[in-house]
């Protein structure tokens, strides 16, 4: 064998060595550990405009106009911005209402990979109260189609509200067997209907998936601890089902995590936590929905803003593979990967000041246009 010249070697062992440290494909990506690397956004007017609506001077008295608690912004798996409004901190685990249907859909998610159901099983399988509803089936449920007699409303109607009664008086004890009750008011699949209901009903049926005993810490071991996240509680009810509808609380950096890992399609890291046909089911709009005037776009337990049948997209401002996670009150994870950005709204909204449509806009010239440093 021909001698190589001292260069050469050299050459080539740097090669080695560069390729040893950029390791697998996807290893050069940025995922938090403890903490998330930080970058800071060159100020400028774009951030000036970006913060002057999302954190105008609150006004307690009349709790109007927009009232953000929170607001993180993460580009490329890396925190390039973060604001607070007191009380509440960066280790404030805070109330995301129906940010928490969104949270169950990935906790559901990694049952599906793990081989615990199937889209097309009978929901009854895993909860028998459903006896009454032999055709619904766990997509049903995971698209809001589940044609249950279902009243979602509630400071405008609490008194006709299903939702009312389920949280707080007479369902409130066993909250999914309340919606178990409820008559079909159409044949599932046939009517986009959003329901607390059909999530509740999604919670109790993962129970009846798992073995005995493993329920009450399956969101922690399966989801919360593996991404890092150590601020999360999710309610129960008495009956000991998770209040899967709306009682989680996390801090705006932890639910940043849930982001970061539906921008990248389920990947944690090495690790696949969601399976990519789950992800694509869940960014999927619902099969024969209409558009509606508020113009949001259901999909598998998030929200979408694709243009449907010539309509405008929801978010015209924002691209059109967006999707986000939406709770009460202003509560709001939005992915747009088109971007790499994952941005986490809290918020204290009691009035329609709040404008996501705006809010994307602003923050897209704040931290895509400009400059991290």
């Amino acid at each position: 064998m021909p001698a190589i010249a001292f260069p050469v070697l050299f050459l080539l062992a740097c090669l080695a060595a560069t390729v040893l440290a950029a390791g697998p494909a996807g290893a050069g990506e940025a995922w938090p550990g403890a903490d998330w690397t930080r970058q800071s956004v060159v100020p400028g007017a774009a951030l000036e405009a970006f913060e002057a609506y999302a954190f105008p001077l609150r006004d307690e008295a009349e709790r109007s106009g927009v009232r953000s608690d929170a607001v993180v912004v993460i580009r490329d798996g890396v925190l390039v911005y973060e604001r607070y409004a007191a009380p509440t901190t960066e280790r404030t685990p805070h109330l995301v209402w129906s940010v928490s249907k969104s949270l169950l859909a990935c906790l559901l998610g990694i049952a599906y990979g793990e081989g615990r159901f199937r889209l097309d099983d009978p929901a009854l399988q895993y909860y028998p109260p459903l006896a009454g509803h032999p055709d619904l089936r766990m997509r049903h449920l995971l698209n809001w189609t589940s044609g249950l007699a279902w009243e979602e409303d509630y400071e405008y109607a609490p008194l006709r509200s299903s939702v009312v009664a389920m949280l707080y008086t007479r369902g409130r004890e066993d909250m999914a067997g309340f919606v178990a009750r409820h008559a079909a008011g159409a044949a599932p699949g046939t009517r986009f209907g959003y329901s607390s209901g059909d999530s509740l009903l999604l919670a109790a049926a993962l129970k009846g998936m798992l073995p005995a005993g493993q329920y009450a810490d399956y969101p922690w071991r399966a989801l919360f601890e593996p991404l890092g996240i150590t601020s999360a509680v999710w309610e129960r009810d008495a009956a000991g089902t998770f209040i899967g509808a709306s009682y989680a609380y996390l801090n705006a950096r932890d639910l940043a995590r849930i982001g970061l890992l539906m921008l990248r399609d389920g990947r944690w890291g090495e690790r696949r936590l969601l399976p990519a046909d789950w992800v694509a089911f869940n960014r999927s709009p619902v099969p024969g929905y209409r558009p509606r005037a508020e113009g949001l776009v259901p999909g598998g337990h998030w929200w979408l803003n694709l243009p449907l049948e010539g309509a405008p997209r929801p978010w015209p401002d924002a691209p059109a593979d967006t999707f986000a996670a939406l709770g009460h009150w202003g509560q709001a994870l939005y992915v747009l990967p088109a971007e790499k950005l994952v941005i986490v709204r809290f918020a204290d909204d009691r009035d329609p000041s709040y404008r996501h449509n705006d809010f994307l806009r602003l923050a897209r010239a704040a931290f895509v246009s400009g400059e991290a440093r």
